[in-house]
């Protein structure tokens, strides 16, 4: 959905909306890249590390309140002396205006020893931060042009123009300059935990953070996505990788996709693969990454666009695989088969785009092994579904895993369901058209038993983000045909991983005990809540449809020997080896008090400044 303003046109970025809230879509993915020489595959640590910017914001501790308001109105504020407005906001999609207007210098690399996906050089400053940094090309360039006798470290202090330039580096804010702590080397990072490699699932690095949240950074890619800035995205690469074949696949079409081939035009490496979208409303929302090296190739999930934007001061999560080694000539076409069908169904999902430029992909993966992956595939891919096939896609896919893979617990109905996303899709005008019927069917599955009692389901969602939260769409219009649904509504609260202010574009869904100390499973994935990402049961439930690209990745303890994953409760810092699951925010999750809505991108706030102390007027 576009919309005209002050502030130029400007588009949501969302997979979730359905006939009611139609949105665009967009993506993107790799090819054939970065054959270099790997690193070895290192078992160190896989807690996640998270934290949030040292912004303040004043979240207060909602109280329990199980009754949502009666209606929800809009009305307009009086003009208020005390609250001023930031500079011009960038309203609506933070996603589609960072890669639309892009406005970037290079960044350069700064550290002598490879990430887990390429080789460079490693960061100097501090000892106690291992992993990649990019620091600003500005900063390198003006130290290696100064004269040998200058004493006078004053222009420094007071220079405007020197600071000026350094906070261009970083993507445009709504906020003004004064949005961004002035910390360059922790510029672009990704957390990955040093101790414990289990579960391989990570955190992005959130720029303002305390040095001992944001370690064992890794380099950021993305090649099937939703939106991007292809500029930044090569010049994430190193110098020697920045010319190697590039192939994007995303879903863009009429303006949208002739922006994005515009985009391109310098790079003749780049080449683009558009994702069919039959069904209305539907986006290429999957996030992945395809890494190749000389000995194999890693596989990325992730739940970030490749702009700048959503690798700054967002809270973001991926899954890295381990480096998948080739097979040797001759193997069979069932060897390298993990005891999670990991391959079957990497190869399915990408075989549903039915495009010739992913075919050498396809073929390079059959040739590798995948065994090492302890995880499950859960995509969806836009169609409609029958039969046996129904289970492939979608929520139904999550059911037939939780089924299989699952066993009954004692008092399970006593077990709530937690899901935490960025967007809200239309569901209907009760909860039992979608959410609390098919949907909560599928998240409340273990094994083979029996339907028991529904168990609670808490829905966490920020009630007020930095207002750069455009990114983050859900319109007062859909929200007043599903009041109903604010009732589920859990604050986001990450003190744990240091995060709460971070704004939270990741997606989680999870099964927790009743005292939140153990896990039945856990998701991470790009699919919001939404009938868009998950498909609806269609034709008396014989048939399932989905409208939208999504990808995640499940884990369940069985794949790791265990009958449930313990929560991790004290992330950091990650100095032993755990067993223990890195949940990204805190636990138990806070319901919303009488007071508190959720974050709608449409209506004004005036009188309810951000995190930043700024104030919303989207007109």
């Amino acid at each position: 959905m576009s919309q005209a303003s002050q502030h130029g046109k400007w588009t949501l970025s969302s997979s979730d909306d359905d006939n009611d809230d139609p949105l665009p879509s967009a993506s993107n993915n790799n090819s054939p890249l970065l054959f270099g020489s790997p690193p070895p595959d290192q078992h160190t640590s896989s807690e996640s590390n998270h934290n949030s910017p040292k912004i303040g914001s004043n979240f207060h501790q909602p109280k329990h309140d199980p009754d949502p308001p009666p209606s929800i109105e809009v009305k307009p504020e009086p003009k208020s002396d005390t609250v001023t407005a930031a500079t011009p906001l960038s309203i609506g999609s933070e996603a589609r205006h960072a890669a639309q207007a892009s406005q970037l210098k290079p960044v350069k690399y700064e550290s002598n020893q490879s990430s887990p996906f390429l080789a460079g050089k490693r960061k100097k400053d501090d000892d106690s931060i291992s992993g990649w940094a990019l620091s600003d090309s500005d900063d390198d360039d003006k130290d290696k042009g100064q004269s040998s006798g200058q004493k006078d470290p004053q222009p420094k202090r007071s220079n405007p123009k020197l600071k000026k330039a350094k906070v261009e580096e970083r993507p445009p804010s709504p906020h003004g300059r004064t949005y961004y702590i002035d910390e360059p080397d922790d510029f672009f990072e990704t957390s990955v935990p040093p101790v414990n490699d289990t579960y391989r699932f990570y955190l992005n690095k959130v720029t303002g953070l305390e040095k001992r949240y944001n370690t064992g950074a890794l380099n950021p890619l993305s090649f099937f996505n939703y939106c991007f800035d292809i500029a930044w995205m090569l010049q994430q690469y190193p110098p020697e990788f920045r010319d190697k074949p590039v192939l994007i696949v995303h879903g863009d079409k009429r303006e949208a996709k002739a922006r994005l081939l515009q985009q391109a035009q310098p790079y003749s490496q780049v080449r683009f693969c558009q994702a069919k979208l039959d069904i209305a409303f539907g986006t290429h929302h999957t996030k992945m990454m395809l890494l190749w090296y000389e000995e194999g190739f890693r596989v990325v999930i992730l739940t970030s666009n490749m702009i700048r934007a959503d690798w700054y001061q967002k809270t973001q999560g991926l899954w890295m695989s381990p480096l998948y080694l080739r097979l040797p000539k001759g193997s069979p076409e069932t060897a390298g088969e993990s005891p999670t069908l990991f391959k079957r169904d990497l190869l399915e999902y990408l075989g549903a785009y039915r495009a010739p430029e992913i075919a050498d992909w396809i073929q390079r993966i059959r040739e590798h092994d995948l065994s090492e992956t302890r995880v499950y595939l859960i995509g969806s891919t836009p169609g409609r579904y029958l039969g046996s096939d129904m289970e492939r896609w979608g929520h139904l896919r999550l059911r037939k895993l939780l089924r299989d893979h699952t066993r009954p617990i004692p008092n399970e109905e006593k077990w709530p369901v937690i899901g935490q996303f960025s967007s809200i899709g239309s569901m209907g005008l009760d909860k039992t058209k979608w959410l609390a019927g098919e949907f909560q069917r599928t998240l409340t599955t273990l094994g083979k038993s029996s339907l028991r009692p529904d168990p609670p389901m808490h829905l966490v969602r920020s009630i007020k983000q930095p207002y750069s939260g455009g990114s983050l769409p859900y319109s007062i219009q859909t929200a007043q045909k599903q009041i109903w649904l604010h009732s589920y509504f859990h604050r986001w609260q990450a003190e744990t991983t240091g995060r709460s202010h971070a704004m939270p574009h990741i997606k989680t869904y999870m099964r927790a005990s009743p005292d939140f100390t153990q896990l039945a499973w856990f998701l991470v994935t790009s699919a919001n809540l939404s009938k868009a990402a998950w498909g609806a049961l269609e034709k008396n439930n014989t048939q399932v449809m989905v409208r939208s690209y999504e990808l995640g990745v499940l884990y369940v303890p069985s794949a790791f020997s265990m009958s449930t994953f313990p929560v991790q409760m004290d992330v950091f810092p990650a100095t032993t080896p755990s067993t223990a699951f890195p949940v990204p925010f805190d636990l138990p999750p806070k319901c919303y008090s009488s007071k508190d809505q959720p974050w709608m991108w449409n209506i004004p706030y005036t009188q309810a400044p951000d995190t930043h102390g700024n104030i919303w007027v989207p007109s």
